[in-house]
């Protein structure tokens, strides 16, 4: 498996960094993971912009250069045989002493990681549980994606495999969170909906998608603090994430779900895939 890192390619056996970069010693860093298609990245741009809110909150600097991170895309995968993959941007704070910071990080650690993508059959359902392990704050205002992982580490641990199953978060007053990997959308009388930013779950790229795509398909979108009766009561349920597009739930303990054949999942999830479609058909054009 190849990697890039501080703008060289190598090998991912032999990527090293510094004990003393502030990534691992207090866990202060940011990244952001998406899939390829045909070679080209869905929502690039709304990743990396992302990115950037969370390292100028934290003033890390770095050049976030979307041309040249579109060419190392590229030529990860070349170096893969050619097949499209599954990537992870991540940028760490950088070597400093040991003791809270100065108060600019300006040698970040920049690492861009590429390994096979998962097997995925578009529509194949999953089962959802509701996790013992409550929802976190987020470290600032709003969530990003940090090392502050541990988390969701600890209620992956409450599952046997994500392959088949998510695991829903609570927040610790009770309101429905996100999932391990995962932001939630349901659907009742033809209302979409899903947690309110306030829970303190990820802005997700993804979750952005559905939200602007369904107000153009002229859907209700509520956005709000939900206990979790009103999801076990919803007719559809689906999960979203930038590498597993959106997956429909089919069953969340004794509730079952129109999964796959929801008609509001399978109108949003269609106009994914043919936007999908269409980036990879102007890249090959």
């Amino acid at each position: 498996m190849w990697a890039w890192m501080n703008g060289e390619f190598v090998k991912a056996d032999e990527l090293r960094i510094s004990p003393f970069d502030h990534g691992f010693l207090y866990g202060l860093g940011f990244f952001e993971t998406f899939r390829t298609y045909t070679g080209q990245p869905f929502l690039l741009t709304e990743h990396l912009n992302r990115l950037k809110r969370a390292l100028d909150e934290f003033r890390i600097e770095v050049e976030l250069d979307s041309v040249l991170l579109m060419a190392v895309i590229q030529q990860l995968n070349e170096r893969s045989g050619g097949e499209d993959g599954y990537f992870r941007l991540n940028v760490s704070a950088g070597v400093h002493d040991i003791g809270l910071a100065p108060a600019v990080y300006e040698k970040p650690t920049v690492i861009l990681f590429r390994k096979s993508l998962p097997p995925m059959t578009r529509g194949k359902e999953k089962s959802a549980v509701w996790l013992e392990t409550r929802r976190n704050t987020p470290e600032s205002g709003i969530r990003y994606k940090s090392h502050h992982y541990a988390n969701n580490v600890r209620a992956r641990l409450e599952l046997p495999s994500l392959a088949e199953q998510e695991g829903f978060f609570l927040t610790e007053a009770g309101h429905v969170a996100e999932g391990i990997t995962s932001n939630i959308f349901w659907v009742s009388e033809d209302v979409l909906y899903t947690p309110s930013l306030e829970t303190g779950i990820l802005a997700g790229i993804t979750r952005d998608w559905i939200i602007s795509e369904a107000k153009k398909l002229g859907l209700h979108v509520v956005e709000d603090l939900f206990t979790p009766d009103r999801l076990e009561m919803a007719s559809e349920v689906f999960i979203s994430n930038a590498v597993q597009e959106l997956v429909p739930i089919r069953k969340l303990g004794s509730n079952t779900f129109a999964g796959k054949d929801g008609f509001i999942y399978s109108q949003l999830h269609e106009r994914y895939v043919e936007q999908v479609e269409q980036l990879t058909k102007e890249r090959s054009q």
